[in-house]
């Protein structure tokens, strides 16, 4: 495939806290129209190769681009306006603000009125539980729906891929299902996905390609289908 098939490219990456390394060489590429995923453990790495891409760690050495252009080291405010959002872990929502404010947050970059308006027009589409209760505070929303609300509004950006940091963590069994069937429907509509998680059974099963990070390195890639089936993810990952 070439550069142009792919939302993402990341080739080579390593970073480190404090000159202690968190990733070596790490490398990745999501598909036009896929939804990739990066798993491992708690402290494998995995939250720091997010931070990377989406320009809030430096690396030390290697590359991102994003749609084919060379983006290592753009703040992260560019990047969002070449098609870029993040659901980081936890959050991180304005939990004193109603949901609707938060879902203009989202649009910051937008300066169109009438675009934002349909924006959440259509990103309301994809919550319909959520849909009459604009005027909430995020912070009165349990888990899984605030996990929703950041969702829809890194989807106000409009963006073309999106990167969920450990978007099931602490969730319900039930709320898991939900943010699964999301991911789905969201890249439906166009938009490419890289999710990174712990929960390796429900990321392998919504995904068309699979990285294993471990150490702060990838020790395995394959399509998704042919990871879950390995034996050596089984026992890692899959408690089998």
């Amino acid at each position: 495939m070439t550069s142009e098939q792919y939302s993402l490219e990341v080739e080579g990456l390593c970073a480190a806290y404090g000159g202690v390394p968190a990733i070596n060489n790490v490398s990745l590429k999501v598909a036009r129209g896929s939804v990739v995923t990066m798993i491992g453990a708690n402290g494998a790495g995995k939250s720091t190769v997010i931070k990377c891409v989406c320009g809030l760690v430096k690396p030390t050495a290697g590359s991102v681009r994003l749609f084919g252009e060379e983006v290592t080291g753009l703040s992260p405010d560019r990047l969002v306006q070449r098609g870029l959002a993040v659901v980081p872990e936890g959050r991180r929502l304005f939990v004193d603000m109603s949901f609707k404010e938060n879902l203009e947050l989202g649009a910051y970059t937008i300066k169109d009125r009438a675009a934002i308006a349909r924006n959440m027009e259509r990103v309301l589409a994809l919550f319909p539980d959520l849909k009459d209760r604009l005027s909430t505070l995020a912070g009165s929303f349990s888990g899984g729906q605030q996990q929703m609300v950041a969702v829809a509004r890194a989807l106000m950006s409009e963006p073309r891929i999106i990167l969920l940091d450990e978007p099931t963590i602490g969730l319900s069994p039930a709320m898991v299902e939900r943010i699964a069937e999301l991911i789905t429907e969201i890249s439906r509509t166009g938009v490419d996905i890289l999710v990174i998680e712990q929960n390796a059974e429900i990321a392998l099963e919504i995904s068309d390609r699979g990285y294993v990070l471990e150490g702060g390195s990838v020790i395995a890639e394959d399509d998704a289908k042919t990871l879950a089936l390995s034996e050596d993810v089984q026992k890692a990952y899959l408690g089998t």
